[in-house]
């Protein structure tokens, strides 16, 4: 047989070995083999401690298919009894994220600890842990995880604090790592990361106070750590307290010169403060240190938008047409610009180049609007009967838009109609309500117009728009004065600084025959707002005021501008023909 004769060559070589040899080996032969049998030991007992036997191969073949059929509580099964049977960490961590993925703690525990014995020093093994315990509730198990993680490596220690909170808040479980925190911070009073992802915590709960106390916390450790630096700026400007802001981001950015993010933030609250002019400053100063940062050029243009500054933003703006990542943006805005230059060609052109990204939707209605404002009602239409199919998303601010578009055409019905429709699939829609509302007015359907906005105020009792509209309405009938005040100043009480409410409000002064106070409060509405209804109810109080040349000059300034407008010629009609 061939065993035997295998067997029997094996030994003949042996033996001939064995007869050439000296009787007694010499003392470094001895040592020698003595190493050699040493060697071998440990190894023997190396790979018997991660030898894989017949069960256990045949148990990780089960468990790896039972993981491709998508049977994990099988393969959860096999892989941790094969941990435990070898010491090989690998098939711990298998079935620890395993266990993690079907979500049972108890498995996850058990499997990460046969990992930890296998490999102390993993990182991600103690990652696990420390997720498990916070999930247990188990705070102090995750204090001994954190504070491994720490003493190992400080550097990832703060990363391993924002990964853990990022996979807990979706779970709603900031509140456990916040405690869990404010433990480990007992210990170890000096680690600014543990107070800085704290007050990231608080800020996520909306509480700015705390997250305010716990980054100042941070900041007495590492005055000059300008991450913290920046964030105690953004929770500044979160509590709306932009004064802060602007100081302690400007402090930052001097201490800071040549830190990009911590200028783009002052630029942000510059911009936001209406320091429009300093953020031009800091902008130039990005885009010479970085041509190639095109966001701060895009910002940049906006701003000088802001200050109408058309040459310095269009140039800045024409600069970013040939980036794919901003050039949709880019058209955008020149549209506008050419919109408010009145060249409506090269508008329409502008915006009809913003085909993708999120400005499309946006560009395609400014497109429609321009065109209806303009009287091309034919070219809007054609535009609002594709806008369904190109972004179908939109379907109610589209209805929106249609039913605007019908009004500027003066084809109240079609609006009406259009909305009604609408409301049949969904009858509480508040937006729907309330543009049915106003175009009921057209209609003289004075009953529908207080029905919708009643119904918006029956859920949202609190909804401006509907409160301003309804209140306005009333005031066509004398005997619901006294309604439609408790209306308007309910308004003006939530809005006190808005100028359409002033307006309202200031109308129902006139109506009650408190003439110069209603006369301050329309002028002080149309300082916020120049608007053309505005300007006639002003121009109409100044008559009654017998202030009639004031009256004139203002109607025949703005009647100017907007000689089709409803409420000009509507004084017009009731007042300044009746005089001649």
């Amino acid at each position: 047989m061939l065993i035997s004769r295998v067997f029997s060559v094996a030994v003949l070589v042996l033996l001939n070995s064995c007869a050439g040899s000296p009787d007694k080996p010499s003392e470094s032969v001895k040592s020698t083999a003595a190493k050699v049998a040493d060697m071998k030991e440990k190894a023997r007992q190396k790979e018997a401690k991660t030898a894989i036997d017949p069960d256990v191969m045949f148990m990780l073949l089960a468990a790896e298919i039972a993981g491709q059929r998508e049977q994990y509580d099988v393969a959860l099964e096999g892989y941790m009894e094969a941990a435990k049977r070898v010491n090989d960490p690998r098939f711990a961590e298998r079935a620890a994220v395993i266990a993690m993925y079907m979500k049972d703690g108890k498995k996850t525990q058990e499997a990460v600890s046969l990992w930890l014995k296998g490999d102390a020093k993993n990182t991600t093994a103690r990652k696990i842990a420390t997720l498990s315990a916070l999930r247990a509730g188990d705070k102090q198990a995750a204090v001994e995880h954190l504070s491994i993680i720490l003493k190992a490596d400080s550097a990832e220690f703060e990363s391993t604090l924002l990964e853990l909170s990022s996979v807990l808040q979706k779970e709603g479980k900031l509140d456990v790592v916040y405690d869990t925190l404010t433990a480990l911070s007992q210990k170890y009073p000096n680690q600014a990361a543990i107070y800085f992802v704290q007050s990231l915590l608080a800020l996520q709960v909306k509480n700015g106070a705390l997250a305010e106390q716990q980054i100042q916390k941070a900041l007495r450790i590492q005055p000059d750590w300008d991450k913290a630096l920046i964030l105690q700026a953004q929770i500044a400007m979160l509590s709306g307290d932009t004064n802060k802001a602007k100081a302690a981001i400007k402090n930052a950015s001097l201490k800071y010169p040549n830190n990009d993010k911590i200028k783009k933030l002052l630029g942000q609250v510059l911009i936001k403060t209406g320091s429009y002019k300093e953020a031009v400053d800091v902008y130039r100063q990005l885009i010479a240190a970085n041509p190639k940062d095109a966001e701060s050029k895009f910002t940049l243009g906006l701003v000088y938008l802001q200050l109408d500054q058309d040459e310095q933003a269009e140039y800045v703006l024409n600069q970013l047409l040939e980036q794919p990542d901003w050039k949709y943006q880019a058209n955008f805005y020149l549209g506008k610009l050419a919109e408010k230059r009145k060249d409506i060609d090269k508008a329409l052109a502008y915006f009809d180049k913003v085909t993708e990204g999120d400005f499309a939707f946006d560009a395609a209605v400014e497109a429609l609007s321009l065109l209806a404002k303009d009287k091309q009602f034919d070219a809007a239409n054609a535009r609002l009967s594709t806008l369904s199919s190109r972004f179908p998303k939109q379907k109610l601010r589209i209805l929106l838009i249609q039913a605007e578009t019908y009004s500027q055409q003066k084809q109240y019905q079609k609006a009406f109609d259009v909305l009604t429709a609408a409301l049949a699939e969904q009858p509480e829609q508040p937006e729907l309500l309330y543009t049915r509302a106003l175009i009921s007015e057209h209609l003289n359907r004075k009953d529908v117009l207080e029905k919708d906005l009643k119904q918006i105020l029956a859920k949202d009792p609190d909804n401006v728009e509907a409160l301003n509209a309804l209140g306005y309405s009333l005031l066509d009938d004398p005997k619901r004065y006294a309604e439609a005040e408790v209306y308007l100043q309910k308004a003006v009480k939530l809005r006190p600084d808005e100028a359409v409410i002033i307006d309202s409000y200031g109308w129902l002064l006139f109506k009650q025959g408190r003439t110069q106070m209603a006369l301050e409060y329309l002028q002080r509405a149309y300082t916020k707002q120049q608007e053309n209804e505005i300007a006639a109810h002003i121009a109409e109080v100044l008559w009654a005021l017998g202030r009639k040349e004031e009256a004139k000059k203002l109607f025949d300034k703005v009647i100017k501008d907007a000689p089709e407008d409803e409420y000009l010629l509507d004084f017009q009609r009731r007042i300044l023909n009746k005089a001649k």
